[in-house]
């Protein structure tokens, strides 16, 4: 995939919370940052390139990624980029900018208030502007028609569903950052009522607060970006077979397979979408899935995709030899990024 070899070097992140009362974006990113930073044993002076991810809709004011630099500091001038996406796609671009030969670090940080507004209602905008978003239809509606599609082939079943939540809620119960991990029994999940038919409400993640970054290094001492890529499927759900996710195949097929996987760190909003990627990704069941908890556990909007690639760093430097790292955005996760992950 890459002619220089990238590593993750430093990771830090705040602790995911429902309402975040202690700090803004300006203080948070001042606090991920600097952890990033020290994790890598390096200093501000030292970055090459700075990239972010954020969203101002979900912040409810306008340019509040320029604000947020002021957590980085007044001084020295700073080389910065910017995505309206997750930041795992700024982490694409500051990959992308260390192939280039004229740097060797980069920062790559994201924050999200989900506190702030309606984040459905911000997702709704994101739709068709013609034929879906005037219906007002939300996240969770959609990912029931996706649920149906996927039950109604034999894709997966509700016990799918709900084991993929028990599974994270219980690993969630190890992982300080994590926001709602808790003990939970199958047969009870199973019996809770519908809240969109066959999606009931623990079927969603849990939306938080939070904030996050990395530290890229050509040339480091930490887990190596083996390869990375991402891919998107039609922007109209009803255009494309909702049971299969043809973006998160060829994304993963591109970013150099899952042979050797051992941990995957998937980012998925809705019970229904980890059988869904499980399958697309071909990951076995040799395969450890969210051993953070995943995004049930806390779903920071902007941010949870780039925890998703941090998480998989943080599992090789706990000992394994690959691991991937995914994030999703879009309706029925039309757009999918992989990045694999793997020891030095």
């Amino acid at each position: 995939m890459s002619n220089r070899p990238v590593h993750i070097e430093g990771f830090a992140q705040l602790p995911n919370v429902v309402l975040d009362l202690e700090n803004d974006e300006t203080e948070s990113v001042r606090i991920v940052t600097a952890n990033a930073l020290a994790d890598a044993g390096l200093g501000r002076k030292d970055v090459d390139f700075t990239c972010s991810g954020s969203n101002d809709y979900v912040m409810g004011r306008p340019f509040s990624f320029a604000m947020a630099i002021d957590g980085l500091g007044a001084w020295p001038p700073i080389r910065e980029s910017h995505v309206e996406m997750d930041g795992a796609w700024a982490l694409y671009e500051a990959w992308t900018a260390l192939q280039c030969g004229d740097i060797d670090i980069a920062l790559v940080y994201a924050f999200g208030r989900s506190s702030l507004c309606n984040v459905d209602q911000v997702n709704i905008m994101e739709l068709d502007p013609y034929s879906l978003a005037p219906l007002g239809i939300d996240p969770m509606s959609l990912a029931a028609l996706q649920a149906r599609r996927m039950i109604d082939t034999g894709a997966a079943t509700e016990q799918d569903f709900a084991k993929a939540v028990h599974g994270n809620l219980k690993a969630a119960l190890n992982n300080p950052n994590a926001c709602g991990g808790q003990e939970s029994d199958i047969n009870e999940l199973l019996s809770r009522p519908y809240a969109r038919n066959p999606l009931r409400a623990h079927d969603r993640s849990v939306r938080t607060d939070g904030a996050a970054a990395i530290v890229l290094k050509v040339g480091g001492k930490g887990p190596r970006i083996s390869g990375i890529s991402h891919c998107i499927d039609s922007h109209q759900p009803g255009s494309r077979d909702l049971a299969i996710s043809k973006s998160s195949t060829l994304a993963t097929a591109r970013a150099g397979g899952v042979q050797g996987v051992e941990v995957a760190e998937l980012h998925t909003p809705f019970s229904c979408h980890q059988p869904l990627l499980k399958k697309a990704m071909g990951l076995g069941d040799h395969v450890t899935l969210n051993p953070s908890g995943g995004s049930f556990a806390s779903d920071t909007p902007m941010v949870a995709g780039l925890i998703r690639i941090g998480e998989a760093a943080a599992a090789v430097k706990a000992g394994a030899k690959r691991a991937l790292g995914h994030a999703t955005s879009g309706p029925c996760i039309q757009h999918n990024l992989v990045c694999i992950v793997e020891e030095t």
